[in-house]
């Protein structure tokens, strides 16, 4: 692919989350599979210039840069330690590295997240389990403060993104990846909640911090995101479905996604 054809591509892309709904000064939350999406010129740097141009200087992407080995509770870590005698394990938990904002890669999201996550100017917030990268004018505002025991609740970059009146762009992905649904589980009354325990990077060298926070759970996402495909916004979807590039995508507006999502798990899960 030459340059010009690349540069033609990037166009069509950002075309494409335009005729979606991305619009100039967007906030956008963004889940995406670049192999859905297709070929582009430089990979991931591609997709997110197409990001960057539909939603222009103006306005701001983000995306999940989770370490979810980084916790004793994760499906993870327990995999990692399944068959290992106790001293075993502690030795494991020993020499496993403390999250460092500015280094530690993300783990399991695809090569977006690690693109934005290194970008010059992104901010990222500080969780060592659940954070999440941003670049644009709302970027540091977003990811202030993320709290330890707030994996995806109100006190997150989630919960920011929902003051901010954000979009959710699934892209090639399903609702099972949609990690705004997570933030209506912190409005389910008898959430349970456990202990979690993650290793940070300090002056002083790794140290296990402990918290206790509700039991994330997406097992029942696709159905909530079939019924999220049937629900009607102002006269029209609140789903729009399209294609970018390759990929099936849909453009959702987080905060009646997510109140749609807490009505939806009061009536529909049994905790």
């Amino acid at each position: 692919m030459t340059r010009v054809e690349s540069a033609r591509r990037v166009r069509a892309l950002a075309e494409d989350l335009r005729g979606l709904g991305v619009t100039p000064g967007h906030t956008l939350l963004v889940h995406a599979s670049l192999r859905a999406v297709g070929r582009t010129r430089n990979g991931p740097a591609g997709v997110l210039r197409a990001l960057r141009e539909a939603v222009t200087p103006q306005g701001t992407v983000v995306v999940p840069t989770h370490t979810t080995g980084n916790s004793m509770t994760s499906r993870a870590y327990r995999a990692r330690v399944a068959g290992l005698t106790p001293a075993q394990e502690a030795e494991h938990r020993a020499d496993m590295p403390g999250f460092d904002v500015g280094t530690t890669p993300s783990t399991g999201l695809g090569a977006l997240a690690e693109q934005l996550r290194r970008a010059p100017w992104a901010r990222r917030s500080t969780h060592p389990q659940t954070s999440f990268a941003a670049l644009g004018p709302l970027a540091e505002w977003i990811t202030r403060g993320h709290a330890l025991d707030c994996r995806h609740g109100w006190s997150s970059p989630l919960g920011r993104l929902y003051e901010a009146l954000a979009g959710i762009l699934l892209l090639g992905v399903g609702y099972d990846r949609c990690t705004a649904l997570h933030l209506a589980e912190y409005s389910i009354p008898g959430t349970p909640t456990q202990q979690h325990d993650c290793v940070v990077s300090t002056a002083d060298g790794a140290v296990w911090r402990s918290c206790i926070d509700i039991v994330l759970d997406n097992r029942d996402f696709a159905s909530l995101g079939a019924d999220l495909d049937k629900a009607e916004g102002p006269g029209v979807l609140l789903v729009r479905h399209g294609r970018v590039g390759s990929a099936n995508a849909r453009f959702l507006p987080m905060v009646p996604t997510v109140d749609f999502a807490i009505q939806w798990f009061g009536d529909c899960r049994r905790l």
